[in-house]
């Protein structure tokens, strides 16, 4: 018995005596055991190329990450407005709305970067003193002011940028040359935005090339209840693409194809549309304090994908201006044509910018539109910018009087992020056939970080 205990303690001593020696050594890698069948088999090296994908991993993700959140950028803009509109046969509309808009961009990282971007706007008092773009029941038989309340997401993109071209998918901006055909619509209170893919390249000298995808229109309407089908979100097949070449500050050639197959529920689809045109532009120096500035512009429109019309029609703008410090004047002539009872359209331009602040031609008549107009700047004293703009309306076919519009604005800035603003605008068109005045007065105040 005493030898039987014996041994059980030499074995158990060995036992104890041998685990404790392999704790002390390092055991071989359970996956080279896995690879090999052999328990003490050395691990394969990694090949170099593997090596240098999973250090440029592991350095992007966690070390590059964190610097490109840490060094990205918010943004938050604040712009509360007072708009009172008035037109003939409707009663006058109030609008008080707050735009809020709060963003972030990261920084660059081995050439991605991304955004996200919310937005409100919000109504201060009775939605019933203004008709919001018909959304609201409250607001029948006033004036139009097309600042509905809305919450949305309104950018949300990521961008990769290498060898001179930029691929940028999602929720974004996209303005093209003076905003006539593609823009964003900044003056209301919700921008326009495009889901969108795009490429631009810029890899030669002087020239940017671009092709954008867009299939969805997020308009200025916002996604709310009650809106009258015209006013909602377009859905959209449509392609973009756009020529720059910009070498001389005297002479700017772009050329454009638009192909629009926009849908928002009504069946004609009378907005979807083919242009293609291009445009030459420039400031050429007389004097020390003398510029010329000059813009010709030609475009020809037809019906496209499944609009039910059968049309072409030309667009074109002609503008000279000249700067003598401090002051700016010009005069332009821009035609808008028609044909078969259907006028030049740009239903995704900044449409407020053109023909009038007083957006009574957001929609070209089908008797398309000659406006002839000339316009002044001057800065006066505190650093006050004044700009007035004289319209003259007509018919681009059948002599018709459209009527006559002056639009004046004043503005200031305040530091680094504040500006504030007074505009307004009258239409006269006592003798057109609408037989109406319009008339709208802003003001505003905006913070900008």
């Amino acid at each position: 018995m005493n030898l039987v205990n014996r041994k059980s303690s030499t074995v158990l001593s060995l036992l104890i005596a041998s685990t404790l020696q392999a704790q002390e050594k390092p055991s071989a890698p359970e996956t080279s055991a896995a690879v090999t069948g052999e328990p003490n088999a050395a691990a394969p090296a990694v090949p170099a190329a593997d090596a240098g994908w999973s250090k440029t991993l592991d350095n992007a993700f966690n070390n590059k990450l964190g610097e490109a959140l840490a060094k990205g950028k918010f943004n938050l803009n604040v712009r509360p407005r007072w708009e009172h509109a008035h037109q003939d046969g409707l009663t006058e509309s109030d609008a008080f709305t707050i735009r809020t808009r709060f963003g972030y961009t990261t920084a660059p990282l081995e050439g991605f970067q991304a955004m996200i971007e919310g937005e409100n706007v919000s109504v201060i008092g009775p939605r019933g003193n203004y008709n919001a773009a018909g959304s609201n029941a409250s607001g029948a038989g006033r004036t139009v002011v097309a600042d509905p309340p809305t919450t949305e997401l309104n950018q949300a993109w990521l961008s990769y940028t290498n060898w001179g071209t930029l691929v940028k998918g999602g929720r974004q901006r996209i303005v093209l040359d003076n905003h006539r055909f593609i823009g964003d619509s900044g003056w209301r209170q919700n921008m326009q935005t495009f889901d969108s893919a795009l490429i631009e390249n810029r890899s030669l000298p002087y020239t940017s090339l671009l092709y954008a995808y867009i299939w969805n229109v997020n308009r200025v309407f916002g996604d709310v209840d009650n809106l009258p089908q015209a006013n909602s979100d377009f859905r959209s097949e449509s392609h973009i693409l756009h020529y720059n070449y910009n070498r001389w500050s005297w002479l700017n050639i772009s050329a454009y194809t638009y192909l629009l197959d926009l849908d928002n529920g009504i069946t004609s689809e009378l907005n979807s549309t083919a242009t293609y045109g291009g445009y030459l532009s420039g400031s050429v120096p007389v004097h020390e304090k003398v510029d010329l500035n000059y813009r010709a512009e030609f475009a020809w429109q037809t019906d496209y994908a499944g609009n039910v019309s059968d049309y072409g029609t030309e667009y074109y703008n002609l503008e000279l201006g000249a700067t003598i410090k401090p002051v700016n004047a010009g005069v332009g002539y821009e035609v808008l044509g028609s044909d078969n009872g259907q006028g030049f359209k740009t239903p995704l331009a900044t449409l407020h910018q053109f023909n009038g602040w007083a957006d009574v031609f957001l929609n070209t008549p089908g008797t398309g539109i000659r406006d002839l107009y000339i316009f002044a700047g001057v800065t006066l004293p505190y650093e006050i910018p004044f700009r007035v703009v004289a319209h003259q309306f007509r018919s681009e076919s059948g002599g018709i009087n459209y009527g006559n519009e002056i639009d004046a604005s004043v503005s200031r800035k305040f530091g680094k992020y504040w500006n504030a603003l007074a505009k307004y605008a009258w239409f006269d068109g006592k003798e057109a056939p609408t037989a109406a005045d319009v008339d709208r007065f802003w003001l505003q105040l905006e913070f900008n970080y």
